[in-house]
């Protein structure tokens, strides 16, 4: 059986959106206080006994939110382009951390973002 460990932090940003074609309240501008939660899996550890350092996880998922903190994601590439719902934030994020901290001996397994206290979406890939 192989081991395998999940680290997770936690990130926060502040910034409005709006959803197009939304039949309702979300179709207006409005804002909200996020959080990302980052999961980083491995089944190795280093040297010192970790998959990977805390801090360095903690680094990439801040450098990430902060370029969206206290904007209007509807103007931030690609959410110019696409509606910036919690599902398509949360697989930008993923991808975004993945390409600062997956190593072959870790790699982001989840992304779930919070878009209020009590609502969320958690996106992970899997491999076919």
């Amino acid at each position: 059986m192989t081991a395998q460990y999940t680290l997770k932090v936690l990130a926060e940003f502040a910034a409005a959106h709006q959803l197009h074609g939304y039949p309702g309240n979300c179709s207006r501008m409005h804002g909200h206080n996020w959080k990302v939660e980052v999961e980083v899996s491995g089944s190795t550890l280093d040297q010192v006994g970790m998959v990977t350092d805390f801090k360095t996880m903690k680094r990439a998922a801040r450098d990430v939110a902060e370029r969206l903190d206290h904007f209007y994601l509807n103007d931030i590439p690609p959410f110019d382009t696409i509606n910036p719902t919690a599902e398509n934030l949360a697989a930008w994020f993923y991808r975004e951390v993945g390409a600062l901290l997956n190593n072959e001996h870790a790699h982001v397994s989840a992304v779930t973002l919070w878009e209020t206290d009590r609502a969320c979406v958690t996106y992970k890939e899997t491999l076919a």
